[in-house]
């Protein structure tokens, strides 16, 4: 058998070897032929495979969203309409998480604006607003 070790792979694709069976685990990776001695090899095919989930994690999909992506990529009757909904859906997510982001900055900004940053921590406002 002439495929890819484990360790082959994680260096080739830029992936950690535990990431790697975790993604095995979690269905991302098809289950690699093994040696004789129980080695894992895997195909060449695997490195875009890996550098495609690496990029949807750079870009906000979460796994389940990542492996739904990889079986509409793997599906001929898959249109670019479909993807194009799964991308606009995790635009509206990324921004709605950004808005909840924003907030919660003008609320600690304003804390830390109360908060003179002196005298114990018992008397500290923001501990106090935290309290409430």
């Amino acid at each position: 058998m002439n495929g890819l070790t484990i360790g082959k792979l994680a260096h080739d694709s830029g992936t950690g070897i535990e990431t790697i069976r975790y993604y095995e685990r979690e269905g991302l990776l098809e289950q690699p032929a093994r040696t004789g001695s129980g080695y894992r090899q895997y195909t060449p095919d695997v490195i875009s495979r890996l550098r495609f989930i690496r990029h949807a994690k750079e870009l906000g999909f979460s796994l389940k969203e990542t492996a739904e992506l990889l079986s509409l990529k793997s599906n001929p009757q898959t249109t670019c309409g479909r993807i194009k909904k799964q991308t606009e859906e995790k635009i509206r997510d990324i921004e709605i998480r950004i808005a909840s982001l924003q907030k919660m900055r003008r609320i600690l900004k304003k804390l830390s604006t109360a908060c003179t940053g002196s005298g114990p921590a018992i008397a500290c406002p923001i501990l106090d607003t935290l309290e409430k």
